[in-house]
């Protein structure tokens, strides 16, 4: 009924279901996908210190535009990592395991590898 909604509005901004959390309609529940965590967060802390002249394999994964997005990703990594190359490896198949062949290369030219998935 009309009285139900006005009594039930959501105090969020448009586009968040933050306010929905746990507000029940005839139909559905509302909510909150954000778990809490269990244990204490811990900083990233494992990086690579590449020079000029150092390597980076982009290794797509084969899925929709997982290529394409390691592409734009270059962009922004070749500003932050002047002088350092890259090179562009694809599984072309999500579902199969990295090939000898890229391992590799990977192995014997590179000093990093950045991983990606599409979607």
């Amino acid at each position: 009924s009309q009285d139900w909604s006005k009594q039930h509005q959501p105090q969020t901004n448009a586009g968040s279901l933050r306010g929905w959390a746990g507000c029940e309609t005839r139909c559905m529940q509302f909510l909150d996908p954000r778990g809490v965590p269990s244990r204490p967060v811990e900083p990233y802390t494992n990086t690579a210190r590449l020079g000029a002249g150092e390597s980076v394999a982009l290794f797509a994964n084969g899925f929709p535009d997982s290529a394409a997005f390691l592409q734009h990703l270059e962009k922004s990594l070749a500003h932050e990592l002047p002088g350092v190359d890259f090179i562009h490896l694809d599984k072309g198949n999500a579902s199969a395991l990295a090939s000898e062949e890229h391992l590799a290369t990977i192995a014997g030219t590179c000093s990093a590898v950045v991983t990606a998935y599409g979607h």
